[in-house]
């Protein structure tokens, strides 16, 4: 047995379907094995697309996603992907190939430190540097990724290590997968956290993505309708309250004072669930520091001067939810009442605009939203169009809305949406992406064609970076560097063996939708749409009134 074979009985052990990476000489042993493994391995273009694809598979599943690439560029064409799902809290294990042993020591061709540039974006690494510790290394790796918070690990295999026969009675075998047990919370501070609660007049649920990793979003709507608490959510937790329920008042996450943003200035108490600072900073919803602050999560509260709990309540996120909405009597539904008329009254006018070309970013939202299942699913990239879905796109079950917001790289959603699609065959993916996002990755259409995956990806065409535009225009009144050219969608779309669509007209957007997601192949469609809404929003959102 080969050091290789190893490696992949520990991934097997492991559960791992999939590994997504691109082949190189120094992982020839590792591709090799595969061959013989239960394990499939999905070819990606460049190594950032199979970084990506592991993240979102580690976002749906709660398991870690596996990325692999060899030395050099190729690991550092991982690096942004591992990142990512460092800081949106996605378990990912990346392994990489390396130079052998006897030449780490010198100037070596491809040759750099890939531990020393990981360890910043990974919550452990390390180097398997003999056979013998493959089985702990391997085990490691994936109960730290996906032990709370969860995130990237690394692991680095050099070529001889993994081409080394060692006999069975020499190594260790795969280890027995073992996971820690949440505890339960504490007693006491469960009852402190009722105190606080019962002098609250105006209470309101902070939901973040803690939530939809800890399976938790049954407890929180058990809360919410139990002690008639508003819920806003984090651009991540999109659905863990369904926004059809009278409770849900949708997001938070705009760098801008939002219609939630406001409910949230009238509040005296947030129940903070399940959140984190990398979403949105404590300073942007507490700026006066004059709120009394819950903290319920697994995780003892970040330090934030802006985020000064008055009791931490840690432990099962469901367990200590039931526990405190136990013994807390329910508030006047007035104030949710009021909340939810203040935002969906706001949200139903942006809707209620008569509709234009190029398409305002809010139409494009609601026919994306009609022309889809509860639990279809969408991968947003990072862009423009990335607020307006967080914004504003309907959810009515967790994690069927996947947005990067802790390190938002763009050109996730392509890569995203193939991972999504192998996971849940049976159920609509689209990636809704800018044409900016859509050019980094593009070349992981020919991954979907190749797989025969019927993905939709709905590109929301402005000829520029629209968000950068967007924010320079606020700032200085003028723009620089953000525009660029594009080719014909329709044609690149079909040149890869897809098929391409294009909206022509206001009314157009909702039969392609249709078409395209009906068509059996993989598809792209080319919308444009009028980001000269995002002014209009901008000054829209200034005029409201302060509290």
């Amino acid at each position: 047995m080969k050091g290789s074979d190893l490696l992949l009985r520990c991934l097997e052990n492991e559960g791992v379907q999939w590994i997504f990476g691109v082949p190189g000489e120094e992982t020839l042993d590792v591709l090799n094995s595969l061959v013989d493994s239960q394990i499939r391995f999905i070819a990606a273009r460049h190594e950032q697309g199979a970084a990506f694809m592991a993240d979102v598979h580690g976002r749906l599943t709660g398991k870690a996603g596996v990325c692999l690439s060899t030395l050099g560029p190729g690991a550092t064409n991982l690096l942004t992907g591992v990142a990512d799902a460092y800081l949106d809290r996605a378990p990912l294990v990346a392994i990489t190939g390396q130079a052998s042993l006897d030449r780490m020591h010198k100037e070596s061709h491809q040759f750099i430190d890939v531990l020393s540039m990981f360890k910043p974006v990974t919550k452990w690494n390390a180097e398997i540097f003999h056979p013998r510790t493959m089985a702990e290394t391997v085990r490691k790796a994936f109960k730290v990724a996906q032990t709370e918070k969860p995130g990237s690990t690394h692991l680095e295999l050099p070529e001889d290590v993994a081409a080394e026969t060692v006999s069975d009675l020499d190594v260790d075998g795969p280890l027995r997968v073992q996971a820690p047990f949440l505890p339960e919370p504490l007693a006491r501070q469960v009852n402190r956290a009722v105190e606080v609660l019962a002098q609250a007049r105006r209470p309101i649920l902070l939901v973040g993505n803690g939530v939809i990793r800890g399976q938790a979003h049954e407890a929180v709507r058990r809360f919410a309708r139990q002690t008639n608490v508003p819920v806003v959510h984090t651009f991540m937790s999109k659905g863990v309250v369904p926004d059809s329920d009278p409770l849900s008042l949708y997001t938070i996450g705009l760098q801008m004072r939002d219609h939630p943003a406001v409910v949230i200035e009238q509040s005296d108490a947030v129940v903070a669930v399940g959140y984190d600072f990398v979403e949105y900073a404590p300073c942007l919803w507490n700026p006066n520091r004059d709120k009394h602050i819950v903290h319920v999560d697994v995780s003892p509260a970040e330090v934030d001067a802006h985020y000064i709990v008055d009791v931490g309540v840690l432990g099962d996120i469901a367990l200590s939810l039931d526990q405190i909405g136990e013994h807390l009597a329910s508030f006047d539904l007035a104030w949710a009442k009021e909340s939810r008329r203040l935002v969906q009254t706001a949200y139903e006018k942006e809707w209620a605009q008569p509709p234009g070309w190029p398409l305002r970013p809010q139409h494009i939202v609601r026919d994306l939203r009609q022309a889809l299942a509860p639990d279809d699913l969408v991968i947003c990239d990072v862009g423009a169009h990335k607020l307006w879905m967080a914004r504003m796109f309907p959810c009515e079950v967790p994690n069927t809305c996947i947005i990067s917001n802790g390190f938002a790289a763009m050109g996730m959603a392509l890569p995203g949406a193939v991972a999504a699609k192998l996971l849940f065959p049976a159920r609509r993916v689209v990636a809704v992406t800018g044409d900016g996002g859509f050019l980094m990755n593009v070349q992981e259409l020919e991954t979907a064609v190749r797989l025969h995956l019927p993905l939709v990806v709905l590109i929301w065409r402005d000829n520029g970076y629209g968000v950068i535009r967007w924010k320079q225009q606020m700032k200085f009144g003028r723009t620089s560097g953000v525009e660029f050219g594009n080719p014909d969608f329709v044609a690149l779309a079909q040149s890869f063996g897809a098929v391409g669509y294009r909206v022509e007209g206001p009314s157009e957007l909702g039969p392609v939708l249709n078409a395209a997601l009906s068509c059996g192949k993989p598809a792209v469609i080319d919308c444009p749409v009028d980001y000269g809404e995002n002014l209009r929003l901008w000054e829209h959102l200034k005029a409201l009134g302060t509290t």
